[in-house]
């Protein structure tokens, strides 16, 4: 990451909502990923959430303990339309899921995911798919045990890899472009505005 960026990181306040969808979500923002996980301090939860409802953005609370709460952001038609691709459809069978309903789906997911965060239950290893990873990662994943990978970035790489590095470089981008953005003062929801047109989308692509 670039020193500036860098140094607009440090100013930023980091207990502010907006700080932390722009860090950890600009690439899912941007549309250039179906879905993110939002980790947040469980006392910031009301107000991630009163602002979420302004935005248009579709997002379902994981699990919440006493000092931490999860919620995943999505697309919802690009999540719906993803889980439904057989290669998709393939692994969540093998894992034991029985519907590819989007409610379904997270729902499950969401029981599973507090199951492992709780000791009581394994990694779900299902969550790249949540996540909107390739399907061909998620299977390699899980087939070497998260070894044997040809290259990591966002997520492990097992196919693909020139593709995939080139997609990460626009993640990159995309982080930094909404760094500068909210650095400079503009309002979070003019931002997610402009992401939902395609406006910032359309630019990062042409990069």
């Amino acid at each position: 990451m670039k020193h500036k960026i860098i140094e607009m990181i440090l100013k930023m306040d980091l207990r502010s909502i907006e700080t932390q969808l722009v860090l950890q979500c600009a690439p899912f923002l941007a549309g250039l990923k179906v879905s993110n996980l939002l980790a947040i301090p469980a006392d910031m939860e009301n107000a991630a959430m009163d602002m979420l409802k302004k935005t248009g953005i579709s997002f379902f609370r994981m699990i919440k303990t006493d000092k931490k709460t999860v919620i995943l952001l999505f697309h919802r038609k690009q999540l719906e339309s993803y889980l439904y691709k057989e290669d998709v459809k393939e692994i969540l069978i093998s894992e034991g899921y029985m519907e590819f309903q989007i409610g379904y789906v997270l729902y499950m997911f969401s029981i599973r995911y507090q199951d492992y965060i709780c000791g009581k239950g394994k990694f779900p290893h299902e969550i790249g798919l949540i996540l909107g990873y390739p399907a061909e990662d998620v299977r390699g994943f899980m087939d070497n045990n998260g070894k044997n990978f040809l290259y990591t970035g966002y997520w492990k790489v097992y196919k693909d890899v020139d593709n995939k590095v080139k997609l990460f470089e626009k993640f990159k981008i995309a982080e930094e472009l909404l760094i500068c953005l909210l650095s400079s003062g503009m309002d979070m929801e003019y931002i997610i505005k402009a992401c939902n047109t395609g406006k910032l989308q359309s630019y990062v692509y042409s990069i």
